[in-house]
């Protein structure tokens, strides 16, 4: 169904079926400057301070007309006043007449509208948003407590005022959601095919969940201006396990290079023997010397020297 109102529209990037219908759209109000509205009520105060005083005094008679005019002027400077209202940098004021969006007003300082007019206020500001610590599972299944801060601003007023029922309360819920389903796509670590995962990929991670939650809050006239995660662990109940993996793996690297430099070192004494004529060695011989050597190189202990008197066969 089309519609002509121009503050209706269909968001066409959504597949026909599921369109989502944005209803609203932020226009400037009409509003004027309180400055210039204050000067008039100071002088219809002024006119009608001196109508009392002068009707006190004698110098005007009283009689109806004059009754009728202080009347009407005493309900100029209410109605006047009742349209006055002040704005902060990086504050709007949505207005609204009997439930229809007027527009937005975002010049800061003394503002004025007629006093029928409803108008909310809404910060433009950035905030910062500390998402609660979830506890969600990774690609391969495992429990992990996961947590992010995001940046975020309201963008257009009218959207978040008006096409969510509360944007704060919208904002948090889509955190959570977006932040459950970054942690399906990424392993905590050791992922397969040199895969991204959660822990060694910040930035890939954070620019990923920034995407995604701008999908889902866009309908609220939000813009999401960073997003990084804050927390990251996995769970209690398999920490101390996945801790004593790590703790292996560890203990695994170090061997492996300790055994690359061992068999690095070995050969390099092996060359300088045969190359400076030192001694002679048999494949027997030279057997024996690489273990000794690789025992004392790739040992966790101190070796204890052994002093042979006789020949390596008695």
């Amino acid at each position: 169904m089309a519609h002509d109102d121009p503050d209706h529209d269909m968001d066409d990037d959504m597949p026909e079926g599921v369109r989502r219908l944005v209803r609203t759209r932020e226009r400037v109000a009409s509003t004027m400057d309180g400055g210039v509205m204050l000067l008039v009520l100071l002088g219809l105060v002024g006119f009608l301070v001196w109508w009392i005083f002068s009707v006190a005094g004698g110098i005007i008679r009283e009689d109806g007309y004059i009754i009728s005019a202080l009347i009407a002027a005493v309900l100029a400077i209410t109605l006047i006043a009742c349209g006055f209202f002040t704005l902060q940098p990086n504050e709007g004021a949505a207005v609204t007449l009997f439930g229809n969006y007027k527009g937005t007003d975002k010049k800061p300082g003394l503002r004025w509208v007629w006093f029928w007019y409803a108008r909310k206020k809404i910060s433009l500001r950035v905030r910062n948003l500390t998402s609660e610590k979830l506890k969600v599972n990774d690609k391969r299944g495992n429990p992990i407590e996961i947590g992010a801060v995001i940046v975020w601003r309201v963008a257009d007023s009218a959207q978040a005022l008006f096409d969510v029922d509360d944007y704060e309360t919208f904002i948090e819920i889509q955190v959570e959601t977006a932040l459950r389903e970054i942690a399906s796509h990424f392993s905590y670590d050791h992922s397969e095919d040199e895969e991204p995962t959660l822990r060694a990929d910040g930035e890939k991670v954070s620019k990923l969940l920034r995407e995604k939650l701008q999908e889902r809050v866009s309908v609220s006239g939000i813009v999401v201006d960073e997003a990084k995660l804050s927390h990251l662990a996995y769970a209690p109940e398999i920490a101390g396990a996945m801790l004593r993996r790590q703790q292996a793996e560890a203990v695994l690297a170090a061997r492996k290079t300790i055994v690359a430099g061992a068999v690095t070192m070995v050969e390099s004494a092996l060359n300088q023997l045969s190359e400076r004529s030192i001694v002679t060695l048999d494949d027997e011989r030279r057997a024996t010397m690489v273990s000794n050597l690789l025992v004392v190189l790739c040992g966790d202990r101190d070796a204890q020297p052994v002093v042979n008197t006789g020949t390596l066969y008695q």
